[in-house]
């Protein structure tokens, strides 16, 4: 079984247009491309990897399908197009000739959830994804996940990820909540779950493995061996930790399950979900 990464990023750092990277992460206002990943999934015995857009545009989605044909590690890519538009299907029809192309992905967290989520022009964008096999991941954060769950139900054959556990307080301790909401999407058996981008959500300063813990057994609980799997939010992740480090906290966490349930965590799911 080969083993994936379920979601890095890919950019041409661009001051205005990746104004989200802040100044305290310096670390990643810069260039990252196949060129630079490559050698640390090497070095981390990962097979390969999904490109995920972190620009709202086609441009983004050509881009990152123009490295994915230039190497052979990115396994799939998860681009934007504009589900709102009224002539989406023609562009799903455009799109679905791009054999690594896996599915779509807007950056919900930034926008009104609740009226966003019931936009009838998205919901009808959504409806023709299953069409073209396209997946769809979910990117809020957790204050936002109430409005998730009757969206997902209006869709019970399209395949749907929650991106980063959803955002959990991690650095507060908050869980309360967020364990409420998830427990309640997870029932969903078209959800999976992307263990990825939790060390960005502790403490950055000072990340600890026991912080982390707590949020790990409850997506395990809940969603199950068969639905979760390892993201490393490469290269965001490098303002907390290393790539390194952040795959040997999962392996340690899951280091008593079965080589089977690992291969699918670490992998498996991955490639089953994006038909990779």
């Amino acid at each position: 079984m080969q083993k994936i990464d379920a979601h890095n990023h890919f950019w041409v750092y661009d001051k205005v247009r990746d104004a989200w990277i802040t100044d305290d992460m310096r670390v990643i206002q810069r260039d990252f491309l196949p060129q630079d990943f490559e050698p640390v999934l090497q070095e981390n015995n990962i097979d390969g990897t999904v490109a995920v857009q972190a620009d709202q545009s086609e441009k983004e989605t050509n881009f990152l399908l123009q490295l994915a044909k230039e190497n052979d590690f990115i396994k799939g890519v998860v681009g934007w197009v504009d589900l709102k538009n009224e002539n989406i299907e023609e562009r799903l029809i455009h799109y679905s000739t791009e054999k690594k192309l896996k599915g779509f992905r807007h950056i919900l967290q930034g926008e009104n959830v609740e009226e966003y989520l019931n936009n009838k022009d998205f919901l009808n964008g959504i409806s023709l994804l299953g069409k073209y096999h396209f997946a769809y991941d979910i990117l809020v954060y957790h204050h936002q996940l109430k409005f998730v769950n009757d969206f997902v139900e209006r869709f019970p054959h399209q395949r749907f990820v929650i991106d980063h556990l959803a955002k959990p307080d991690i650095k507060n301790h908050s869980i309360d909540d967020w364990k409420k909401e998830i427990s309640a999407i997870a029932k969903n058996e078209n959800m999976y779950c992307k263990i990825s981008g939790m060390v960005t959500e502790a403490d950055w300063k000072n990340l600890k493995r026991e912080d982390l813990k707590p949020y790990l057994d409850i997506v395990v609980e809940n969603f199950g061996t068969d639905k979760i799997m390892f993201g490393s939010d490469y290269p965001v992740c490098l303002v907390a930790t290393s790539y390194n480090n952040w795959l040997n906290i999962l392996k340690d966490y899951f280091t008593n399950f079965s080589s089977g349930e690992k291969e699918k965590i670490f992998g498996g799911n991955a490639i089953e979900f994006y038909n990779l």
